[in-house]
């Protein structure tokens, strides 16, 4: 497995030159997508009113919540960092021996990088706002959001492609389980109602 994913990393991860560069690292940067999600709160806005923004606040905030400390347990980071002790680490490509001299790269990051929290975060967030917005546009944007962010990553040599799969399937788990929650809320005696 490891030496595919290196392989397909090496394949995905290359020299673009600046204009690139400042590209992936601006994608890479959640500023950069403020307009998103004030466009987000927007329609859900218009379709649901403010509870409706409120019930969408929640359930990302849930699932980001448990997407970063799930992301966290694997890099031994975070508030639950000790929860699985003798988890091997693994060690994010621009920190890989083998690989040096052959990544491209522009700044260091932390030491380890499994499971990836932007893509967890990303992928949680991209479920979450089709589930809540069901318009085919905003589902179609945010896969797209959620895919160049999730290069951008592999671009900077920050994750593996394997470690974007993880983060991914995590966020799907994470959206999973803020949607549970945020449903459980909803028919309880605490109902939020348009």
């Amino acid at each position: 497995m490891y030496t595919f994913d290196h392989n397909l990393f090496l394949w995905l991860n290359f020299d673009g030159g600046a204009a690139m560069d400042a590209l992936m690292l601006g994608v890479s940067t959640p500023a950069a997508w403020a307009w998103l999600y004030l466009l987000i709160l927007y329609v859900v806005w218009r379709t649901s009113g403010w509870r409706g923004v409120a019930l969408y606040l929640l359930t990302v905030g849930i699932a980001l919540g448990l997407a970063d400390m799930v992301a966290g347990i694997f890099k031994h980071t975070g508030l639950l960092k000790g929860l699985l002790p003798n988890f091997p680490m693994r060690l994010r490509p621009m920190h890989t021996p083998e690989l040096e001299g052959m990544i491209h790269y522009l700044k260091e990051g932390g030491q380890y990088g499994t499971v990836s929290a932007h893509a967890a975060t990303n992928v949680s967030l991209a479920i979450i706002t089709s589930l809540f917005v069901r318009r085919r546009w905003m589902t179609y944007l945010m896969v797209a959001v959620t895919i160049i962010i999730c290069y951008s990553r592999i671009y900077l040599a920050y994750h593996f492609p394997f470690d974007i799969l993880l983060g991914a399937m995590t966020g799907a788990l994470t959206a999973g389980i803020a949607i549970g929650v945020c449903k459980a809320i909803q028919n309880s005696k605490f109902k939020i109602q348009n």
